[in-house]
């Protein structure tokens, strides 16, 4: 997690960083997908103003606080970006899929094929040589597009396999290199 506190019209201390990555530590405990966190500290006329920036995996949460002291308008903050990060975290948690929506079953196969002199997938006899090296079934849950990158967030892999709520077709929603999600739908 990259931390950048930065002040404006007012003198970051030692003191007021420990505070602030105090309070983070918090919410990375509800929530370790946390890219980075920007907070601005600043002062204007008698305001004490606390702004805090958090981005994780396709996620922005955003808090503005202020008050007389600079400390309580950071801990304000801090606790509105818990509040939404446990809020974001239950969401995703609790979703269930709806009764009136079925859950369909899939099969996965990896498959090895193995290469003949000439380059093509065949035994010497002429017959294919392909072999079933890792067999999984899938429970597909009815989720829409939004739901099922929540839950991607949540898992470790790098793609998820669902019904689409919406089209009732099977879908893949994957992660992309750039922090982006992708969607694949079949084309009749």
């Amino acid at each position: 997690m990259n931390v950048s506190i930065s002040g404006r019209h007012v003198e970051v201390t030692d003191a007021m960083r420990e505070h602030v990555e105090s309070g983070l530590l918090k919410i990375k405990q509800h929530f370790d997908r946390v890219i980075d966190v920007k907070v601005v500290l600043s002062v204007e006329k008698r305001r004490h103003l606390a702004e805090i920036n958090l981005h994780a995996h396709g996620l922005q949460i955003n808090a503005k606080e202020e008050s007389d002291d600079m400390y309580a308008s950071i801990d304000s903050a801090l606790q509105k970006i818990e509040r939404q990060v446990t809020k974001h975290k239950e969401r995703i948690q609790r979703h269930q899929p709806r009764a009136q929506r079925e859950t369909l079953e899939a099969e996965h196969e990896a498959v090895k094929i193995a290469d003949g002199e000439d380059g093509e997938a065949s035994g010497g006899d002429g017959t294919d040589t392909r072999q079933v090296l890792h067999r999984e079934k899938v429970l597909l849950k009815a989720l829409s597009v939004e739901e099922a990158a929540f839950q991607l967030d949540l898992l470790e892999d790098s793609f998820l396999m669902f019904s689409n709520a919406e089209t009732q077709q099977v879908n893949v929603v994957y992660s992309r290199d750039d922090g982006t999600y992708g969607l694949i739908e079949p084309q009749f």
